[in-house]
């Protein structure tokens, strides 16, 4: 049984499927009426106006209606899309059964328990026959589903079959008028509307249930003696074909399989049993542990079951229909009706190619499940559940396309599922020992490859690997290597879909599908309400797939949505172009053509093919605001711009795209103030003054038209806008216009007539104004303010502005794809070209030369541009008495001679740090670019490093040594030059040399000496500082030839052992109560390889620790090997002498130290344990240090800057390395 949908609930006596939607009603042995979606697993409605138990429900198959009967002995007919019930029909004295809608006619039959049969008219709403015989409660009644007879079942042990033939020919209308006469009479004389045709007796006790066969002249019932009949019938008499027995308790409900010969049946018994209807022999049964089972009900269209038991019910189906396939090229082999067939894509041709055998076995669900096809050999494997897995191979005669009736003798195995490998290799999963077995074509094994997980399905992953299935994970293992390639944590995974490259492959779950490279790296991951079905990949690398009800697809970067919907499910084969080929259910092939616009055009923007985008505009209708809303989702508000009508969406998406143009004349269409507010923002922003100065003055902003006179120099229509504040009495803006003119009698006018006389004094005192400060100080008498002594005011004056700014000049850029080929797209934009000026920079290379056609044609120019202008302002717009600025105010554009005047900036060459860059793959020549980005990224390739803290400063100082710094004019930016390698005057300007470096070899050099000075005189944490200075610097050195190459991978290693001796000797010195600690530290100190001044030091400073602690052996050993060393201090000589002396009396030690000098070792440079040889060991990829396997993935503590065990490339520092 394959559970499609269960709900729980209270028990359920009724079911019944919708004929065209994925619905099913289940009525309950409470008194309510589901209405659920089996699909989406979703109840939709409940209608609870019966009282008592529902027993009976069905859909009509045509109207929005359904019928209902119940314990109340009411039948209701219900409209289900008004939610409510139509009316009620009464007439039954008892409990109602069952009811049921007749296929064509307006009736319902109903079945109750005072054992009666009725047929209703349900347009009438009248009853039109009583069928009475049955002499206990009729516990079902079902019309037939072409003729005109009913069968009911009774607990008087009887089924009975009527024949309602008069009722038909009673209600379709008679052709002539003796006919008519005829049936008057009949109705007139108490005719019979229902005969009795056949009784059928057998049963033993109460018949619960009884119905027809959909074509064959066949019922079934079940009864409370436990037995399932068979019963045949013709036009004369009805018999007893056979009896099924099985079932432990009363059998509630039986029926015939519309689309097999099957009959299931259920039972009190807490079972649902399938029987063979030829064979007449038990297939398979469905128990469940606490739940009776009360009801079936077959869909009328498709093979989905439902049964009705104490706690919910679930719907079902009983076999998998989905065909078993293999596409290959243009070709593909299925499996239908116990045939392999052969299908061509291009041509659309389905031959039949052999048949196999059909499964020996007595139960269900044993056909093909999957299909393996080896094109070389032209051999197919095909897999099903039969014994709990097996394979059948078979090698196809190349003279058997077409015939199809060569019968092939099969090899045959047991294991599964089994996929081609390679040419004439399979490989068969055995799960009882979870290993692989590869077989030749022979079936012989070949080979067995022993999983290190536990798999249960295995899939096709290239030649010689496999894609296994694990419970939460795939799993790509390599067969010859016996490795795991890669792997992936995922929902189960139930079908696999490789790209036509075998680059990618899609991973189908029962809710999800997720997209991975062949290394099965995670790329992106869609979940689906609906289960998913198949899929197959495009040309384009998108994948298409299949739910129950839908075409969808899913981009590379996760992106999905859907092409179309579906009557019914399909399976994908091939996509080619725009056309999905599939297989239905019943092994049909078809192809079905999709509008697939949509998704290409989102590839294509993913992938930046915009002349692809281009094209689809123009031609296509790609509109809507989910699509705007994806174009803004993704960065192209540009291009969302063309599809936009809506003034409102077209602002917005204009300012996103920094499209001023369009921008205006949406704002226009708009005119608000804050879409004038945001407009001039955004002006301000692109350095667009003339726009600033027309969004301030459309919304009468006067404090920020001020500010931007000001800002820009523009002192004429500061006065102006400072005779505009006078006339409207806005002391305050009088004042702040005053300040930015540098006006001090303004300001003086403007306080003493605000009343401020001493600050009016002040200003003018301080100023300088001496008359207008006697006078003042006149009218103020004894208050005049005292200024402070011996201070020199400071005036409030700003400076006078050098040159009057306009808007910012522009580069000749190309114009975007979108910009140039689009913008006659929107509403006003062909007018504004049409009268754009020639010498507009603006709107001939920026698209923003905004001006309003109308204005122009009446012959106005922009708004205070020229002296026209000015005498305009005067006149009509700033100095009226109501003071509104009129929106007659052409939008502005640049003066007509702003070419000849204008300042157009040269075509900028490529900036040398660009060509360093295009020409290097040195770490060191990128970060002298300025591109630290690019130089960590090799440095992480090349030597492994992660941590680029200490490498901060260096790159800052490489970049700024590569560079140097010219002051132009005082007003000008700064211009940085660059410092180029082995520059002289003689090479050509064009030919650019490699960035002069401020790190050198023999810088390091210098300072390796130095290191070695300060160790030598004790200074650790000195030297250990300017060790690890030239270790930080190697990866940013760049030598010329391979012999300084090796010196500098030389200088590596030394500095190392130096780094590791120091930093453990001043490990040693920390621990004061560890002694054991402390001589171990010192013993491995004596086997770093350092200079032999320092060795000589090391191994005294060893041997003074042991002897002190009182292990005279290990002592004696450092002695020795100290005198090994031909000291030239006669002091270091003596020393040694004597504890070797004492060693060789006493040859023990006091305590045990994990130190064996017989045994060479190296020592963690994080841990400081001994790494003996044959011990594993990680390394680093920079300084090469060797680490206990604990330490990998961790920062090295030696060079601080690379991870411990990563992969990398190796040290890069000289061109000669790459030539």
């Amino acid at each position: 049984m394959l559970t499609k949908f269960e709900t729980k609930s209270n028990r359920v006596k009724g079911l019944s499927f919708h004929s065209k939607r994925p619905w099913i009603l289940a009525s309950l042995h409470s008194g309510v009426i589901q209405l659920w979606d089996y699909r989406m697993g979703t109840l939709i409605d409940r209608f609870d106006e019966h009282d008592g138990p529902v027993r009976g429900v069905h859909f009509h198959s045509s109207q929005p209606l359904f019928v209902s009967g119940g314990d109340d002995y009411k039948i209701k007919v219900w409209n289900y899309k008004l939610h409510r019930c139509l009316f009620t029909l009464l007439g039954h004295l008892d409990y109602i059964r069952t009811v049921q809608f007749h296929h064509e006619y307006p009736w319902i039959v109903s079945a109750s328990d005072d054992q009666t049969i009725r047929i209703w008219n349900w347009q009438s709403r009248t009853c039109i026959s009583v069928l009475t015989g049955h002499n206990h409660y009729v516990m079902c009644a079902l019309f037939h589903p072409k003729e005109d007879l009913v069968v009911s079942a009774s607990l008087d042990q009887t089924v009975r079959v009527w024949d309602i033939g008069a009722l038909r020919k009673k209600t379709v209308a008679p052709a002539d008028d003796i006919l008519r006469l005829s049936q008057m009479n009949a109705d007139f004389f108490g005719g019979v509307d229902a005969v009795v045709k056949y009784v059928l007796e057998g049963h033993d006790r109460g018949v619960n249930w009884a119905s027809f066969h959909p074509t064959l002249p066949l019922i079934v019932s079940g009864a409370d003696d436990r037995q399932v009949k068979l019963w045949r019938m013709n036009d004369t008499k009805a018999w007893e074909v056979d009896t099924l027995r099985g079932h432990m308790n009363n059998v509630s409900c039986v029926l015939f399989h519309s689309r097999q010969d099957i009959i299931v049946s259920n039972s009190e018994d807490r079972s649902i049993r399938v029987w063979d209807a030829t064979k007449r022999t038990g297939l398979q049964t469905f128990r469940r542990e606490h739940d009776r089972f009360w009801i079936l009900s077959a869909h009328p269209e498709m093979n989905l079951l439902a049964a009705g038991h104490d706690s919910g019910m679930i719907v079902f189906k009983l076999e998998r229909e989905r065909p078993a396939f293999s596409v290959n090229g243009d070709s593909m082999y299925y499996v239908k009706d116990r045939f392999l067939r052969f299908y061509e894509f291009s041509n659309q041709k389905d031959t039949q190619v052999i048949p196999i055998r059909r499964p020996g076995s007595s139960t269900l669900n044993q056909g093909a499940k999957t299909l393996s096809f080896s094109p070389l050999e032209n051999a197919v494997l095909i897999c099903s559940d039969t014994e709990g897995g097996s394979y059948e191979l078979y090698i196809i005669p190349k003279d058997s396309y077409g015939r199809g009736d060569t019968v092939q003798e099969a090899k045959r195995g047991v294991g599964g599922p089994a996929v081609f490998v390679s040419r004439n290799r399979f490989a068969v999963l055995e799960k009882s020992t979870n290993q692989v077995l590869v077989k030749n074509m022979k079936n012989e094994i070949v080979k067995k490859s022993a999983l290190p997980f536990v798999a249960d399905a295995i899939f096709y992953a290239g030649t010689g690997s496999l894609l296994c299935r694990a419970e939460d994970r795939v799993v790509i293992f390599d067969l010859q290597q016996r490795i795991i390639l890669g792997e992936l944590q995922t929902p189960f995974v139930r079908y696999i879909v490789w790209s036509n490259d075998m680059e990618n492959v899609a991973l189908l779950s029962k809710h999800s599908l997720v997209i991975a490279n062949k290394k099965l790296v995670h790329q992106c991951t869609l979940h689906e309400t609906i289960r998913v079905k198949s899929g197959a990949w495009d040309d384009h690398g998108v994948f298409i797939y299949t739910t129950l009800n839908h075409i969808k697809y899913c981009l590379p970067n996760g992106d999905s949505g859907i092409i179309r919907t579906l009557d019914v499910p399909v399976y994908i084969t091939k996509v080619y172009g725009s056309t999905i080929h599939c297989l239905d259910r019943d092994g049909k092939n078809c192809a079905i053509v999709v509008d697939a616009t949509e998704y290409v055009f989102k590839l294509s923007l993913l992938k930046k093919r915009f002349d692809q985008v281009m094209s689809m505009i123009r031609s296509s209708e790609l509109c809507g605001q989910a699509m705007i809303a994806y174009l803004q989702q993704k960065g192209f508000p540009e291009v969302a711009l063309h599809f936009v009508k809506d003034e409102r969406t077209r602002f917005n998406l204009a300012l996103g795209s920094g499209n001023i143009q369009i921008a205006v004349a949406s704002a226009k269409e708009i005119d608000e103030k804050d879409h004038w507010y945001r407009l001039g923002v955004e002006a301000l922003r692109q350095g667009n003054s003339g726009i600033v100065e027309y969004a301030y003055q459309r919304t009468k902003n006067f404090e920020r038209l001020s500010f931007l006179y000001l800002v820009t120099g523009n002192l004429d229509k500061l006065s102006k806008m400072l005779k505009i504040a006078e006339v409207k009495n806005d002391v305050m803006g009088q004042f702040h216009n005053a300040l930015y003119l540098g006006d001090v009698g303004e300001r003086v006018k403007i306080l003493e007539n605000a009343g401020h006389l001493p600050l009016a004094y002040a200003t003018a005192k301080a100023h300088g104004l001496q008359d207008i400060a006697e006078r003042l100080a006149g009218e103020l008498g004894d208050n005049v303010p005292i200024l402070p002594e011996g201070k020199s005011p400071s005036l409030l004056v700003p400076p006078s502005p050098l040159i009057c700014g306009g808007d910012w000049p522009l580069l000749n850029v190309t114009k975007g794809i979108f910009e140039g080929s689009l913008d006659n797209v929107g509403r006003h934009d062909e007018d504004i070209y049409e009268e754009a000026p020639d010498g507009d920079d603006w709107g001939e290379e920026g698209g923003l030369g905004i001006v309003d056609v109308e204005e122009i044609q009446n012959g106005a120019s922009g708004p205070l541009g020229d002296e026209e202008a000015d005498e305009e302002i005067g006149e009509e717009g700033w100095l009226l008495e109501d003071l509104e600025i009129q929106t007659e105010h052409d939008t502005p554009k640049t003066a007509n001679n702003a070419r000849s005047s204008g300042f157009v900036a040269p075509t900028p060459g490529m900036p040398v740090s660009q060509i360093w860059s295009q020409k290097s793959s040195l770490a060191a020549e990128h970060a002298a670019a300025g591109n630290f980005d690019i130089a960590m990224r090799l440095l992480s390739r090349q030597l492994g490093i992660k941590n680029f803290a200490p490498l901060k400063q260096l790159f800052l100082d490489l970049h700024m040594g590569s560079h140097t710094y010219l002051r132009a004019l005082a007003t000008a930016p700064v211009i940085s030059l660059a410092i180029e390698r082995g520059w002289s005057e003689s090479v050509s300007p064009n030919v650019r040399n490699p960035p002069a470096l401020i790190f050198k070899f023999s810088d390091l050099e210098e300072k390796l000496k130095a290191g070695y000075k300060a160790t030598t005189t004790g200074k650790f944490t000195e030297a250990l500082r300017l060790l690890l200075g030239i270790l930080h610097t190697i990866p940013l050195v760049v030598v010329d030839t391979r012999r300084e190459v090796d010196e500098v991978k030389e200088l590596i290693i030394i500095v190392r052992e130096y780094i590791l001796a120091l930093k453990m000797e001043l490990k040693r010195r920390e621990l004061k109560d560890n002694p054991v600690r402390q001589q171990e530290l010192a013993a491995y100190f004596t086997h770093c390889n350092i200079q032999m001044p320092h060795l000589r030091l090391a191994l005294l400073n060893a041997m003074t620790v042991c002897y002190k602690a009182g292990n005279l052996n290990t002592a004696g050993n450092f002695a020795r090997r100290l005198l090994e060393t031909n000291p030239t201090n006669e002091n270091q000589a003596r020393t040694a002498r004597q504890v070797l002396q004492a060693a060789e009396k006493n040859m023990n030690d006091a305590t045990q130290l994990n130190y064996d000098f017989r045994n060479p070792f190296v020592v963690c440079g994080a841990t400081y344990v001994p790494i003996y040889r044959g011990q594993k060991d990680v390394s680093c990829p920079y300084c090469s240090s060797r680490f206990v396997p604990t330490q990998e993935g961790q920062l090295c503590t030696v060079c601080d800057l690379a991870v411990v065990g990563s992969d990398a490339s190796g040290l890069l520092c000289s061109p000669s390395q790459i030539r």
